[in-house]
């Protein structure tokens, strides 16, 4: 017997393809076969295939569960299968895994030690397939430092002795391929650690995951779905870059509406329900917090333990590919929210994954969020590094995403980021800037653009840390976009503060011109914004009924109107009077009101002007595009800017902060004629009271503002009316 026998049979033996499968006989005509089935009553080696099979009765040793025996071929690698007997009397046929060669290349192998594979979600996790003319599944996982790993699941009782992997030491990861186990079947993978301790662990690189609160993964084969997005694929770029309009619709999946008997609504149904919903609003993207698999729907997606595999709550992943197809189909852009920042602690994720920090730094004062209690990636880790980049190309190459929006990024950039004095390390320099994180995140974004030329790239990223969204040759992170946090911020306080004591705080409305060409910002109104006592957006205003459904409208305007691309939670889109409840569906009762179909029918509108003006949209990141024209006016809570276009034409944005109607406001403009007022949000069909200005206003040669004339302009309550210039003309769109 060979050494280490005893280790195979106490499932501790962490090479055991030296001791089981096919191995030189004592002469050259002759093989031994070992295989260790534990509960069986006997085993037989199946030797050649059809009429010419012969049985070869393999004898138990010394080890219980030990079978071996001699077979008569000339060939290094025979054919043979494995017929057992169990206890219980039920007889298999099975192919032997331990006979089969390794699956990784040479190259593959290479990549993965030097941290540079791109597709490593080809080759790690679970793939079905054929090996040697053997149907099965091959599996592999990175766990350098155990000692033993195996696959776990129904197909071999659970018993991690079973089906020990075999160790690549090149770069630390661990394969086998099983015959006979195919897509559908739930796994894990036993580790054995340095200290001996068992534990039970999901497979990072899973594409499909049981429903939580189950754990397992599940085998997936990908490459079944017809995809129907060619055309969209074809013109994404174009359609996506900085000139073109940028409205984002965030939606939760468990929560814009909920199944019959409560439960999250699948995919599909999203598909048939939120696709048309979202383009009849009129918004060019869906942005979804993230349905990477997650073990508490609590945590919205944002503590994710299945990198690779969308949540099984809403269905299979081609489902999910399904709702992709539909959105291009309708000519929706898809947005993911993706989390590199942290993961959370619980057992069967990638926390203390072979028994050491490997995904994480040891030291908890770099490994570990203090506010979430989450554990932090070492992003300075090569293997690492890889495995994230390697997920966020999967989620755009597999599923056809537009874009992903990087979540935390401040959490990433400060070593101490909401930490005290003494629970941080400093960098080499002594600072507080996380090299490792940055120097992560714009390889992230280099080879996103690279691979994945014209998808988004946006940044939550709170602080002033400069030119993120600048390329990383001009010093900059990478990123597309970043969010103006600093915008919604001095918004939402300002809408707070009662009209009487607006005047004091104008400043809220004007500041954030002194940055908003900085970056590429985006200017959203999430779901971080109502929720967790904040309030609704209608529960921010303050006043009445009237005032606070006046104030969502104005609100509304002011943001699809002011420079920046948009994002709206959902909800907000019909003025939810709730704080959200990711365990409830929206209130979509409250459309049955009026009043609240009324600002839905805004947000259409304002998606349309949006889209269609060239002056709202095509300059959104560039200071040519906007002209203050009134910034000054606090005593009237009144300001009025213009926004233009690279084209001829412009608007006139007039915002009337205070509940008090404003005659004869005179405004100043660059250019005589007449000015059609496209667009008023105390307009009737809005549910607001119909003041105006009877649809067209005449310049008049009065110079005010810096500018040659003047429009005399009556300004509703709470409300903002936009004005189009003479010979402004819409956007012409194909299709």
């Amino acid at each position: 017997m060979p050494d280490g026998i005893e280790a195979v049979r106490d499932g501790a033996h962490g090479q055991p393809f030296a001791v089981l499968g096919c191995h030189p006989g004592p002469d050259s005509s002759t093989r031994i076969v070992r295989a260790f089935f534990p509960e069986a009553r006997s085993v037989e080696a199946l030797v050649g295939s059809g009429p010419d099979v012969r049985p070869v009765a393999l004898d138990e040793t010394a080890v219980p569960g030990l079978f071996a025996g001699l077979i008569r071929t000339v060939m290094s690698r025979p054919d043979y299968r494995l017929r057992v007997t169990w206890a219980s009397g039920l007889v298999e046929e099975l192919d032997d895994p331990y006979a089969l060669p390794p699956r990784l290349g040479a190259l593959d192998l290479h990549l993965l030690a030097e941290g540079n594979h791109h597709q490593a979600y080809e080759v790690l996790g679970a793939h079905p397939g054929q090996h040697f003319g053997r149907v099965g599944t091959a599996f592999a996982v990175w766990a350098p430092n155990a000692t033993r790993v195996s696959v776990v699941g129904e197909f071999n009782r659970w018993d991690g002795r079973r089906h020990v992997m075999r160790l690549r030491p090149e770069c630390g990861v661990w394969e086998i391929f099983l015959p006979g186990v195919g897509p559908g079947a739930v796994y894990k993978y036993e580790i054995r650690t340095a200290g001996g301790q068992l534990l039970l662990k999901a497979d990072p690189c899973a594409r499909w995951s049981e429903v939580p609160p189950a754990t397992a993964s599940r085998v997936w084969a990908d490459a079944r779905f017809e995809w129907s997005d060619r055309n969209w694929l074809a013109g994404r770029a174009a359609r996506q870059s900085r000139e073109q309009p940028l409205s984002i619709y965030e939606v939760h999946a468990g929560s814009w509406q909920r199944a019959a008997d409560g439960s999250w609504p699948s995919y599909r149904e999203l598909a048939e329900r939120l696709v048309p919903y979202v383009a009849e609003l009129g918004f060019t993207h869906i942005e979804l917090l993230p349905i990477s698999e997650h073990p508490f729907a609590g945590s919205w997606g944002y503590q994710p333990s299945g990198l690779f595999a969308p949540t099984a709550r809403c269905g299979t992943p081609d489902d999910f590919r399904y709702l992709v197809d539909r959105c291009h189909q309708a000519g929706i852009g898809v947005l993911l929210d993706w989390v590199p920042g942290h993961f959370p602690d619980d057992a069967h994720g990638l926390a203390r994954f072979d028994g050491t920090c490997l995904f994480e730094h040891e030291d908890e004062r770099q490994g570990r969020h203090r506010d979430w209690g989450t554990l932090i990636y070492n992003y300075g880790r090569r293997e690492v590094a890889n495995f994230l980049i390697s997920n966020a190309l999967y989620w755009l190459k597999e599923y056809h995403l537009d874009g992903l929006r990087i979540d935390a990024v401040a959490s990433m950039l400060y070593l101490d980021y909401s930490r005290t004095a003494g629970d941080w390390v400093p960098n080499v320099h002594g600072d507080n800037r996380n090299l490792e994180a940055v120097d992560f995140l714009r390889r992230l974004n280099v080879t996103v653009h690279g691979e994945c030329p014209g998808v988004l790239m946006i940044a939550e990223e709170s602080t002033s840390w400069p030119l993120v969204s600048r390329p990383p040759e001009d010093g900059g992170l990478g990123f597309g976009y970043k969010w103006n946090m600093g915008w919604m911020n001095d918004s939402l306080r300002y809408f707070g503060r009662d009209p009487i004591h607006r005047r004091h705080h104008h400043s809220d409305l004007t500041f954030g011109q002194l940055y908003a060409f900085s970056e590429n910002f985006v200017l959203p109104i999430s779901h971080d914004e109502v929720v967790h006592g904040k309030g609704s957006l209608l529960g921010k205003m303050p006043g009445d009924r009237w005032q606070q459904l006046a104030q969502v409208r104005l609100a509304l305007a002011w943001q699809f109107c002011h420079p920046g691309k948009k994002l709206l939670f959902m909800g907000c889109e019909f003025a939810q009077i709730a704080e959200w409840d990711h365990d409830k569906a929206l209130d979509w009762h409250l459309l049955e009101s009026p009043d609240h179909a009324g600002v839905r029918r805004l947000v259409v509108d304002l998606n349309r002007h949006y889209r269609d003006l060239a002056a709202l949209h095509e300059l959104d990141c560039e200071a040519d595009g906007f002209t203050w024209l009134s910034c000054d006016d606090a005593d009237h809570n009144v300001v009025v800017f213009l926004r233009r276009g690279h084209g001829t034409g412009f608007v006139v944005v007039a915002c009337n902060f205070s509940p008090v109607v404003h005659h004869h406001y005179r405004v100043g403009v660059p250019e005589p004629g007449e000015y059609r007022e496209i667009l008023n949000t105390d307009a009737r069909e809005y549910g607001g009271s119909g003041i105006g200005n009877l649809g067209r206003v005449a310049a008049e040669h009065q110079p005010l503002h810096g500018q040659s004339f003047s429009l005399p302009l009556t300004l509703p309550p709470l409300a903002a009316v936009v004005l189009a210039s003479p010979g402004l003309a819409p956007v012409c769109r194909d299709g």
